[in-house]
């Protein structure tokens, strides 16, 4: 079942690995809410306090490379990020963001066909849709799916197994 949702569009390049993510020097910090205003701050270090709920970040290819620390997906949601368009994922962030609940699409086009400040429209497993162009997109498993849908592994479990 698709789902339509829109958003503010935070821009950024390739290659953004977990060290921008959440810098390791912040994973100490006793809670991932304690760790949300240092997201990005190698890059943009007032990113953090800019984004707000329901905002998504369209990046280029390869996001999420590096270390395969679950802080950098629990941070982005706890963020208020509604999802992350790129041109490709690294593979293990993928799942990470996935088991988090984080919605992640891949799409090689729309991040030169739009600005930063710009709102996007998302149609689950179907399109984006930028500035009146839409942008195909592949639906995900429906395993997946239920996994997100649920808010993490854990909850999608946990209602599976009749706990919830």
């Amino acid at each position: 079942m698709s789902e339509t949702f829109t958003g503010r569009v935070w821009l950024l390049g390739d290659d953004i690995d977990t060290d921008i993510i959440i810098p390791t020097e912040y994973l100490a910090l006793k809670s991932v809410e304690d760790m949300k205003p240092y997201a990005f701050s190698p890059l943009r270090p007032e990113l953090a306090g800019q984004i707000e709920p329901g905002d998504i970040i369209v990046a280029g290819k390869n996001f999420g490379c590096g270390s395969s620390r679950e802080q950098a997906p629990e941070v982005v949601k706890a963020l208020g990020i509604r999802c992350i368009i790129a041109g490709s994922f690294a593979r293990i962030f993928f799942r990470n963001a996935i088991n988090n609940g984080l919605l992640l699409i891949e799409n090689a086009d729309l991040h030169d066909a739009v600005s930063e400040g710009d709102t996007i429209e998302v149609v689950t497993g179907s399109h984006i849709t930028a500035d009146g162009k839409e942008y195909q997109i592949a639906s995900l498993p429906e395993n997946l799916m239920e996994i997100l849908n649920a808010g993490g592994l854990v909850k999608a479990m946990r209602k599976r197994n009749g706990l919830d």
